[in-house]
């Protein structure tokens, strides 16, 4: 559902915000989690509210 859409062609693309990999696969798991949590609850990705989530 996150992030998903849909060109005139019918073909369905998913965009993915460049700090998402980044902050999901940072080596403090706990960091990752609150990233994963707050991601996990939005229908339309929030990038300001992921990296508050990420500073704790």
């Amino acid at each position: 559902q996150c992030s998903w859409l849909k060109d005139k062609f019918g073909i369905s693309w998913q965009v993915v915000p460049e700090q998402l990999p980044r902050l999901l696969l940072d080596p403090d798991r706990a960091k990752a989690g609150r990233v994963m949590s707050a991601m996990m609850q939005m229908s339309k990705i929030d990038i300001a509210k992921i990296e508050e989530a990420a500073k704790g």
